[in-house]
């Protein structure tokens, strides 16, 4: 970004929207039947860039702490200073995500090139995402994934101990031809993930996604992964994945953990590099939030960009989801 053309002068705002969700959203944590995402818009000389960001509580966010966070940088850039000498300064998160995003997008548009033709890489392909399933008992949760008949790849929230074996084998038996990955957010044990591993192989679990909570990765060693295991919650930067790498075979990315595109392409290099499998995934947003994510998730061994879904509802001219396939943005939404 350093070499394109950085406006003059820009003028910024950011703001709070909650959305309704068309059904209640599940998980280990808790229930979620609206959010609030923070929409930061930059303009220069008529040109309009956007980002969005979902503040996660589970991090310590909440939108009143990111807006705060975002409105102190927004400042900065309005008083002309370089985003390249601003990014590394903020912490990783939703905040910098937002303004992170936004930036890429008014830089695009003022240059007259996409996202991707600036960073170097080819055109965006079409990807396919998981559907996800929210928690529930193993009935229901098998009588959800009939009914996801539209998407070939499911992805299960699990995380309450000897029942979630129960989930796993009903949603099998209910959708035996399916891909089928869980994610815990951390509600497992040593003990348990030791017990419930050849469950998981047992029923063709593709991946298992964060079973232990984050800082005790440590305790996975000498557990025999027989299923491939990966990262979320313990991995947000690419600092984290000397901490983390020996014990995953898996590093989930996500915009709103790295703080935004820029810090999302080098924790993806590396992982890379370390012979790591990536999957590009995200908190709930709209297509507006997952169109730079879609440029991550381009040769990924799993995505996971289906919030829209889960919301029911997008923006104008969100990205195009037809079952599980998810199309490239148009410039007018994104980069």
């Amino acid at each position: 970004m350093r070499d394109e053309t950085w406006p003059v002068s820009i003028s910024a705002q950011v703001d709070i929207e909650t959305w309704e969700l068309e059904s209640p959203f599940i998980i280990a944590r808790g229930r979620q039947d609206d959010i609030v995402l923070t929409l930061v818009t930059l303009q220069s000389e008529g040109i309009t860039g956007r980002g969005e960001s979902c503040p996660v509580l589970h991090y310590g966010e909440t939108p009143e702490s990111v807006c705060k966070q975002i409105r102190a940088a927004l400042l900065l850039l309005e008083q002309g200073m370089h985003w390249a000498d601003l990014h590394d300064e903020m912490p990783a998160g939703a905040a910098r995500n937002a303004v992170d995003c936004a930036v890429w997008d008014l830089v695009a548009k003022t240059s007259g090139k996409r996202v991707y033709e600036i960073l170097g890489l080819q055109a965006p392909k079409t990807v396919e995402t998981v559907y996800t399933l929210s928690v529930d008992t193993p009935e229901n949760m098998a009588a959800a994934a009939r009914n996801a008949g539209q998407y070939s790849k499911l992805k299960l929230k699990l995380g309450g101990g000897a029942i979630d074996c129960d989930r796993v084998r009903a949603i099998r038996e209910a959708v035996p031809e399916k891909t089928l990955i869980a994610d815990v957010n951390e509600y497992w044990t040593r003990g348990m993930l030791a017990e419930f591993l050849p469950v998981m192989a047992e029923v063709g679990l593709n991946m298992l996604e964060q079973p232990l909570k984050a800082g005790d990765d440590s305790d996975m060693d000498g557990i025999d992964r027989l299923v491939p295991v990966g990262a979320d919650e313990s991995c947000h930067v690419t600092g984290d994945l000397l901490k983390i790498r020996d014990y995953y075979d898996v590093v989930n990315i996500k915009l709103d953990k790295t703080g935004g595109l820029t810090e999302a392409l080098r924790l993806k290099s590396k992982a890379e590099e370390f012979g790591l499998q990536t999957m590009t995934g995200c908190m709930l947003g709209t297509s507006l939030a997952m169109a730079p994510a879609h440029l991550i998730a381009q040769n990924c061994a799993y995505v996971d960009i289906d919030a829209p879904l889960l919301i029911g509802k997008d923006r104008p001219g969100g990205l195009h989801y037809n079952g599980g396939q998810v199309s490239a943005s148009s410039p007018e939404l994104w980069g």
